[in-house]
């Protein structure tokens, strides 16, 4: 597997993550774990934009609309 196939699978595989503390965000009660959960899903994925991993193919933002 290349380099940039194996950057783009961990991008993916971050971004997964980061869309899951999303979800796990929602679903809380407590604000405040609800603020620390959606505070790790925006950096996660500010360092998926940063890498630069898989482009626009389904990255799109997590944050939910307000």
């Amino acid at each position: 597997m290349s380099v940039a196939r194996e950057s783009g699978d961990r991008a993916q595989q971050q971004r997964e993550k980061a869309r899951h503390m999303t979800e796990a965000a929602e679903r809380t009660t407590d604000p405040e774990q609800r603020r620390r959960l959606q505070e790790k899903a925006r950096k996660l994925q500010e360092q998926c934009d940063q890498q630069g991993g898989m482009g626009g193919m389904g990255g799109g933002s997590i944050r939910p609309p307000k």
